[in-house]
């Protein structure tokens, strides 16, 4: 996509920015993510909250999730990534991080 100083690229549709996102961090981390919690639009494209299984287990309540905070161009390229919490699947989030 060609642009001059003064336009922003296009912005993808929330959709696609879901689809981007958990495509792309897939191919760096090897292993899909589970879901994506949290999407929105920011100044310089989205930010997504995406939850992955980092260690299945049995049962599957002991699974370790983790969430990864992305962050996305408008036009859907990921340019950060960073993993956030930890927690098994059976945890439930109280709120007092």
């Amino acid at each position: 996509m060609i642009t001059n100083d003064s336009e922003q690229p296009e912005r993808v549709s929330a959709a696609e920015a879901m689809r981007q996102a958990t495509e792309q961090l897939t191919e760096l981390l090897g292993r899909p993510p589970e879901s994506v919690s949290a999407l929105k639009p920011t100044d310089q494209g989205w930010e997504a909250e995406v939850e992955v299984v980092e260690l299945e287990r049995i049962p599957e309540t002991t699974s370790v999730l983790a969430s990864y905070e992305v962050v996305l161009d408008p036009a859907g390229r990921l340019l950060a990534y960073e993993r956030g919490r930890r927690y098994t699947r059976a945890q439930i989030d109280r709120g007092d991080h």
